[in-house]
């Protein structure tokens, strides 16, 4: 049997973050939802994604396969689906009936099948759950799945402590740790090989887990509490205030106050102002004293908009949700609830718009206009350069389709 994890046409409500990554590269707990799957299962993962991405996921995953069929007998597993312990059993188990779908509500969670049967002109772009339940017999599974935007955020603090209980790593210092630094329930701790902790810094781990990668910089006076990932490289800067369930990922420069996020690899918010409850993707950029507010002032429960529609998250704490390479200016402030899209630049006085679109430039007080996909280019390249990265052609052509598909306008 090969196992292939799907994108589905719920990728349209993630677009602001899903321009230059399949869906389960999305982050939440200690791992992407593509980890999960390849952390706990024996068998391999084989992957579909959409066709604009091919040529970039092959890329950065040469020994992978990729949209490619290789058996009679498949089960095609939702990347939005939380691998956890019962889903994995499931899997492994061959829980999962040849020729029968199984659905969440009125999602797809997993099908078994020959793909020529059903998808006789090759797999599909995006998997839609009405084509499967007309054609296959139905049967209703209890499964985790992420289903908006936000249940990366309100699902992160389950998803860490879950995935913690199992990572057996912690109680090992393999790294440089100073004696005038504080570690806090040392059990609860790992410390990877070449990482720094700088003298005055506190590692505090009484209430729940932190992790700590390999080349890690954890610089002076810095304050890590509880349920904490600090990714390869990533640096804490001087001061730091990092609470609960605080995802850095790779080479990642983080300063100030942050609560309940998730920070992507090779972003920056090395500054001080507060981030909470907020999902930062890759390449973004907060200036200094950026700050948002993940609380509204009647404490009632925030409410988004996702595709014309206004919906009640039925979270009470909800930040920002940004999109690559957006940046903002200094001090600038975010309301709760609010969505950067891709390559976007936000500065200026007051708060900006809580829906701002990709390739976007300006602010409340002076209004937005289009950013040019060529000064959005150079300013990527830059970026990229920066950490010793080369923005490559398969990574320009997704870049180049995301402003066709955000702007209707081709170059």
């Amino acid at each position: 049997m090969q196992l292939i994890i799907f994108e589905d046409e719920a990728v349209e409500r993630f677009r602001p973050l899903l321009h230059l990554k399949p869906i389960y590269h999305l982050r939440c707990g200690m791992r992407s939802l593509r980890e999960k799957f390849e952390f706990s299962l024996k068998i391999p993962v084989t992957f579909h994604i959409r066709r604009t991405l091919e040529a970039l996921f092959r890329e950065e995953n040469p020994t992978r396969l990729v949209n490619k069929i290789q058996s009679e007998d498949v089960l095609f597993v939702n990347g939005r689906a939380i691998c956890d312990e019962a889903l994995c059993s499931k899997i492994e188990s061959g829980d999962f009936e040849y020729n029968r779908a199984y659905f969440n509500g009125g999602q797809v969670v997993a099908f078994r099948i020959t793909p020529q049967t059903l998808f006789k002109d090759g797999l599909p772009n995006l998997v839609e759950a009405k084509f499967i339940s007309e054609r296959l017999p139905v049967t209703q599974v209890d499964c985790t799945l992420v289903s908006f935007m936000w249940d990366l955020i309100r699902l992160h603090p389950i998803e860490f402590k879950r995935e913690a209980k199992r990572e057996k790593r912690f109680g090992t210092n393999l790294g440089n740790v100073h004696p005038r630094a504080v570690l806090v329930n040392e059990e609860r701790i790992f410390i990877d090989e070449g990482a720094e902790v700088k003298a005055g810094a506190v590692i505090d781990a009484d209430e729940g887990y932190i992790y700590i990668s390999r080349n890690a910089k954890i610089l002076p006076n810095a304050v890590l509490m509880n349920n904490v990932f600090i990714g390869e490289s990533a640096t804490v800067k001087i001061g730091a205030k990092i609470y609960s369930n605080v995802y850095i990922g790779k080479a990642s420069k983080v300063g100030g106050e942050v609560e309940d996020s998730i920070i992507e690899p090779f972003a920056n918010k090395q500054h001080e102002g507060f981030l909470g409850h907020s999902y930062i993707s890759s390449w973004c950029n907060l200036g200094a004293d950026t700050s948002n507010s993940d609380l509204k002032n009647n404490y009632s429960t925030v409410r988004m908009n996702v595709g014309g529609k206004e919906i009640d998250t039925k979270m009470q704490f909800l930040g920002l949700l940004m999109g690559e390479h957006s940046k903002s200016g200094i001090n600038t402030m975010f309301n709760t609830g609010t969505v950067v899209g891709m390559s976007t630049n936000i500065f200026g006085a007051g708060f900006p718009p809580k829906n701002i679109g990709s390739f976007q430039w300006g602010g409340s007080d002076t209004g937005f206009v289009r950013y040019d996909l060529e000064k959005a280019l150079e300013a990527a390249r830059a970026a990229m350069k920066r950490r010793n990265l080369t923005l490559s052609a398969a990574y320009e052509t997704a870049f180049r389709q995301a402003y066709h598909e955000e702007t209707g306008m081709r170059e």
